[in-house]
């Protein structure tokens, strides 16, 4: 593997791409790079390459040999490979088959009445305390936790209890730290599942209900399941309502022009799932066979990453891809992956940001953002980044 840079890309500004990654961009679609942590890598940025190898089998999450395998960070959950390489295929399918009936269009359209219902009552607390307000403690935090509480069976009273584990889980810098709230994480899952078997519910009453009265799920397979749909349930959503009001508030004209025509709110949160995701990084996958990207020779075992936010401000498919706006011509961003392995909790976050942002530019027409832009606070040692904090006024 050549030469390369190293990540992370220096990001002065948050709302634009990393200049070294706009650079990198310009030269080609694949890259030779070293990770966070020194490993060699292949950075994939370009549209059309990283949408054909997220849904290529001669890429996954297993390696075959892990201790030796290039590391992207210290989270122990995506900063190495995952999973049984001879397994990894049916593994995941049968993950997939268990998971997908409990985010069926029909159990998702029932729970938009649920969400909205939060949220009104969130925004309620949010007029009442007046502003100056954080928005991300009042609502992009609290209600992505609340929602996912109630569709896994999760009880909403131990929030502060599994945020300090997901938080420790997601920490790309410190792995004893990530191991330790992954462990957590999972025996919290394990003591749930015990305790729904013990009282004897109804079994169709939530998702984790469902999976441990489900034929050939282990206990440990039904917390394991479930913890993991806690984390990337809440999570990634928390960090896009906080990034849609940034990039909205922050637009010239967008914001007013949602409280002008709600029509557009379909569009917005398409626009304000492709916009962010500008500092480089990606998705990890490992070579499973020798293959080339974009004529580069990638090695068996190499680590590869799709990086999805270079690929959502692609020129070649995304006109002027730094400016956000709500006219984009529609074109499918990758922000939810594709193929065999495309998000499946992709309708719920969607039906979380229509209904946030329907409801916020409706009560709430003259909100703006109480800094510069440049003065918020993101987080930068955890998966899913996001702003820490988001003061607003209106």
């Amino acid at each position: 593997m050549p030469e390369s840079v190293q990540l992370p890309f220096e990001q002065p500004d948050p709302m634009r791409p990393a200049p070294l990654l706009r650079r990198l961009q310009h030269r080609g679609p694949i890259h030779a790079i070293r990770t966070a942590v020194g490993d060699p890598a292949w950075l994939v940025t370009g549209y059309d390459e990283v949408r054909a190898l997220l849904d290529d089998d001669r890429l996954g999450r297993a390696h075959r040999d892990p201790e030796r395998a290039s590391r992207t960070g210290e989270s122990a959950l995506f900063g190495g490979p995952m999973g049984e390489f001879a397994t990894e295929r049916a593994d995941h399918g049968r993950t997939r088959s268990l998971l997908q009936p409990h985010f069926s269009p029909k159990r998702m359209r029932a729970l938009r009445g649920r969400v909205e219902q939060l949220t009104a009552g969130l925004l309620d607390e949010l007029e009442a305390a007046g502003p100056p307000a954080d928005l991300h403690a009042a609502l992009a935090l609290p209600l992505p936790i609340a929602v996912i509480c109630e569709l896994l069976g999760v009880p909403y009273e131990d929030r502060a209890r599994f945020r300090q584990w997901t938080q420790a889980a997601a920490d790309v810098t410190d792995r004893a730290r990530s191991e330790q709230g992954l462990a957590e994480l999972f025996c919290y899952g394990q003591r749930l599942v015990a305790r729904k078997r013990d009282t004897g519910g109804d079994p169709d009453a939530d998702v984790i209900s469902r999976l441990a009265a489900t034929d050939g799920v282990s206990d440990d397979e039904a917390a394991s399941l479930g913890m993991l749909l806690l984390f990337a349930g809440h999570e990634t959503t928390v960090t896009a309502i906080g990034e849609g009001v940034v990039w909205l508030l922050a637009a010239p004209g967008q914001w007013q022009a949602l409280v002008e025509d709600p029509s557009r709110i379909g569009p917005a949160v398409e626009e304000i799932l492709r916009a962010p995701g500008l500092g480089g990084g990606g998705i990890p996958r490992y070579a499973r066979t020798d293959l080339d990207i974009a004529g580069v020779h990638v090695s068996e075992g190499e680590l590869v990453l799709l990086d999805l936010g270079a690929a959502n401000h692609d020129d070649a498919v995304f006109a002027d891809p730094d400016r956000f706006d709500l006219d984009r011509p529609a074109a499918a961003h990758l922000s939810f992956g594709h193929g065999a392995r495309y998000c499946i909790g992709a309708p719920l976050a969607r039906i979380e940001l229509e209904v946030v942002f329907a409801q916020l530019t409706t009560r709430f027409p003259t909100l703006r953002l109480g800094c510069a832009v440049e003065e918020l606070s993101f987080k930068v040692h955890t998966l899913t980044g996001g702003p820490a904090e988001l003061p607003v006024i209106w």
